[in-house]
């Protein structure tokens, strides 16, 4: 039988949505479903961090109480603190004997670090960019500063460590009474403790 004209034609079916958008809508845009987020970057570990600072040599946290041979007040009154240490190991043991002070509230502006043979690696590293600044450093007084032993312009603060790390027989034998000198309460040294014996005893007979 014919179809007439008012009647709809019936198509066969397609897959697809059964509901058509209106006229003139465009279809919406399906969003996509959000997945897992990334896990945010980790920073990077600071080079050479100490806890505290990141200055170039500083090491890392103290691992433990600094060892101590002989304590006993010198005839300045000073207390003097002397840890064994050979002189490849003597500014390591100065790093750790400034991380302890520092962790026990000592101010970092109170402590100067000497060495009797090379440079500390900061001191090095400072020293490249121009003796002004660095003994600017040293004048604003408000952090650990490390010298020579015989850096004259560094002429002292509360607390003093020196690290036997090597020099002449004479400049190890002029290291304590210039440490002496520059200690206004504690004195620490780090060195071969027979060497450092020596120069006790003929410090006291002096």
């Amino acid at each position: 039988m014919p179809l007439s004209s008012e009647e709809p034609q019936i198509h066969e079916s397609v897959p697809g949505p059964r509901v058509a958008p209106a006229a003139g809508r465009p279809a919406p845009t399906p969003r996509p479903v959000p997945g897992p987020r990334p896990a945010a970057p980790r920073p990077a570990p600071p080079r050479g961090a100490s806890g505290a600072s990141a200055r170039p040599g500083r090491p890392g946290p103290a691992r433990g109480p600094v060892p101590s041979q002989q304590q006993r007040p010198p005839r300045d009154g000073a207390q003097f603190q002397l840890i064994p240490a050979p002189a490849d190991g003597a500014v390591d043991a100065a790093d750790e004997a400034v991380d302890l002070l520092l962790d026990t509230g000592r101010a970092p502006g109170d402590i100067l670090v000497l060495t009797t043979g090379e440079q500390h690696p900061w001191a090095a590293h400072e020293l490249s960019f121009g003796e002004a600044s660095y003994w600017a450093q040293y004048e604003a007084g408000d952090d650990v500063f490390y010298a020579g032993i015989d850096a004259e312009r560094a002429k002292g603060r509360p607390v003093v460590i020196v690290a036997v790390n090597g020099g002449t027989d004479e400049t190890t034998a002029g290291t304590l009474p210039t440490a002496l000198a520059r200690a206004g309460a504690l004195l620490i040294v780090c060195g071969d403790p027979s060497l450092i014996n020596g120069l006790l005893g003929a410090s006291a007979s002096a």
